[in-house]
């Protein structure tokens, strides 16, 4: 039986499945334990937003010790108790656990399963032209555990000996004896309990995206008339599953090292001067392990951002996406690229300098693909007609921050220039622009897009403009300085840098920094009250708003559970036929439109188009 045979069996046996069901739904099963995959992505994103919020708040706290170290914060005591906090002055276990839990949240809860687990979910059977994931059980299922991992995280932030605090990377042998600190006992075994449940509903997520991607696509959608954010989330869902169980396997050994006596990642060593029973292990075997995973992360964090962008700018500029083919070559050079890349974390690790040669050039190859993708970006918006909604706003936002953090990756991609800014704060600000903020940025486009298909209202505009301009302003005033305070050698990490003449100079920015971070943190308020706002009393949104030519917007304004009501419509031409003129250049082909649908057939002539 071929593909397409299989694929419309599947279709017919959801369609069939879907509409037998129906009627039977309670709350449970609606919004609880539901299959279908529109109110499972409703699920991640609130619990994505939930858990971001928290990540936030950790961030104001650190930053407000960093800027004025040894001060009293009644916040602090509010918040870190008498323990944390003595007379509102933050202890040193409980920042280096604020900025672990605060890396952890940040990364894979909110950048990885808030961005990825949401939009997967949502446009992947959409924009396939599919009823739903290929399993919606397992699908169900993966938030679940998604969902238990972010409780057993936040749990560990309430256990008497404190949260993990060996930084987000968890490098031994902080991690691996539990008496090494006070955040390497119950906090840390909480902590990689909940990464090995994080991996378990990735890899079931990312196997459903791929499954659903290959076999479920609607009758005339090749893999060429895909949109790019199909593309990006199909090639994340590959990443994920060849690097993540790479992670859980360090995870386990990690355990094995902990509680069972191996010495997988430890070798000699002393605690207060006695002789701990361990030889023969290396804690670079963990980086190693490690960055294997966390290198690819980065893209499965930004890859679902960039297909996000591209699909945005596109639909605002009224233009084709420039260099579609290109752009799906540069989504499948960075994959592979970023699977080969990971020794740059370790330059100053003792890496053989040949190696590091090595991980030199294939990191500043993998600059090509993106730079491919920052030209088609802007030749993109060169001389379209832009619609500057909330949506291509944020989208022109991730291009300026992907560039701007981008060039600074050149400089950490050179063993000879990393290892004089290595571990500073230019890193900091090198990842949280080339990764955290751009994907963020790419988040809220993507949200402010296709809000009005998920809720079926339109968010307030002028909330949404408030929320970007303050935002880029307080994310660059937070970011571009650190790369100068980098350069002047200040080590990240540290609670206090007061026991450092040579630094004084530096105070002064470090209150500017969280000035700036506390403004950008505060407008994210703006954003949270126009969500849930607009979710109940934002203006009904049209079938369309915003003239995309996607299959998502052919679906009717209520949701349906099948998305379709009727028959699930076929696809004759690609995502990007925006501004199609007449051959003699008279007058639009659909006229008064200037766009085609996916599914409007490529021989019809304009009189059936109007009817």
């Amino acid at each position: 039986m071929s593909a397409t045979a299989n694929a419309t069996l599947a279709q017919d046996h959801h369609e069939h499945d879907d509409h037998g069901h129906h009627h039977k739904e309670t709350f449970i099963t609606k919004y609880i334990f539901s299959q279908d995959h529109k109110m499972i992505a409703k699920q991640y994103l609130i619990t994505g937003l939930l858990m971001g919020s928290l990540g936030i708040l950790m961030s104001v706290l650190f930053r407000m010790q960093i800027a004025w170290p040894e001060e009293s914060f009644v916040i602090f005591e509010w918040l870190l108790g008498d323990k944390y906090a003595p007379d509102g002055v933050m202890t040193a276990e409980a920042y280096l656990s604020l900025v672990t839990i605060h890396g952890t949240i940040m990364v894979f809860f909110v950048l990885t399963a808030g961005l990825s687990g949401t939009f997967s979910n949502f446009l992947i059977p959409l924009q396939i032209g599919a009823r739903d994931m290929a399993s919606g059980f397992l699908n169900m299922v993966s938030y679940w555990i998604f969902f238990i991992s972010c409780m057993i995280m936040i749990s560990s932030l309430f256990v008497e000996s404190g949260p993990a605090s060996a930084g987000w990377t968890i490098y031994p042998p902080l991690s691996a004896l539990p008496e090494a600190i006070p955040g390497s006992g119950m906090g840390m075994t909480l902590w990689l309990i909940s990464m090995a449940f994080f991996i378990a509903q990735s890899l079931l997520g990312s196997l459903n995206y791929i499954v659903t991607v290959i076999n479920l696509r609607t009758k005339g959608m090749s893999m060429t008339r895909l949109p790019l954010t199909i593309w990006a989330l199909f090639v994340t869902a590959i990443i994920g599953v060849v690097s993540f169980p790479v992670l859980l396997s360090a995870a386990l050994m990690l355990i094995m090292d902990r509680s069972f006596g191996t010495s997988f990642f430890l070798s000699d060593i002393y605690i207060k001067g006695e002789v701990l029973a361990h030889q023969g292990g290396s804690p670079v075997l963990f980086e190693h392990l490690f960055w294997f995973l966390g290198h690819p992360e980065v893209y499965i964090v930004i890859l679902p951002a960039m297909g996000l962008v591209s699909e945005v700018m596109a639909s605002n500029s009224r233009k084709p996406i420039f260099g579609y083919r290109a752009m799906v070559a540069s989504i499948l050079a960075i994959a592979f690229l970023s699977t080969i890349v990971w020794g740059h974390h370790m330059f100053v690790s003792g890496m053989n300098p040949f190696l590091g040669s090595v991980f030199t050039f294939t990191t500043l190859l993998i600059a090509i693909p993106s730079a491919v993708k920052a030209f088609n970006w802007i030749t993109t918006l060169w001389k379209g007609n832009l619609q500057m909604n909330t949506g291509m706003l944020w989208s022109i936002g991730f291009v300026s921050t992907f560039i701007t953090g981008g060039l600074t990756g050149i400089i950490l991609g050179d063993s000879t220039l990393d290892i004089n800014v290595h571990d500073t704060y230019f890193v900091i600000a090198h990842f949280h622009l080339v990764m955290g903020i751009s994907a963020l940025y790419g988040f809220f486009a993507g949200v402010y897009h296709w809000f009005p298909k998920m809720y079926g209202r339109m968010m307030n505009k002028n909330l949404g403009y408030i929320h970007f301009w303050v935002t880029i302003v307080g994310a660059y005033g937070v970011f571009f300085p650190m790369h100068f305070i980098g350069l002047a050698g200040l080590p990240r990490r540290y609670y206090t840098n007061t026991a450092f003449p040579y630094f004084d100079d530096l105070a002064d920015t470090n209150v500017l920094i969280t000035v700036f971070a506390i403004m950008a943190a505060t407008v994210q308020l703006v954003f949270v009250y126009n969500f849930i706002h607009s979710m109940f009393y934002g203006k009904k949104a049209t079938q369309n708003p915003w003239n995309s030519n996607t299959l998502e917007w052919t679906t009717p304004v209520e949701p349906v559970h099948g998305n379709w009501p009727g028959e699930i419509p076929s696809v004759y031409r690609w995502s990007y036929d925006y501004s199609k003129m007449n051959e003699d250049g008279t007058d639009y082909v659909i006229p008064g439109q200037d766009f085609i649908p996916q599914d409007v057939p490529l021989q019809k002539n304009e009189e059936e188009l109007n009817h």
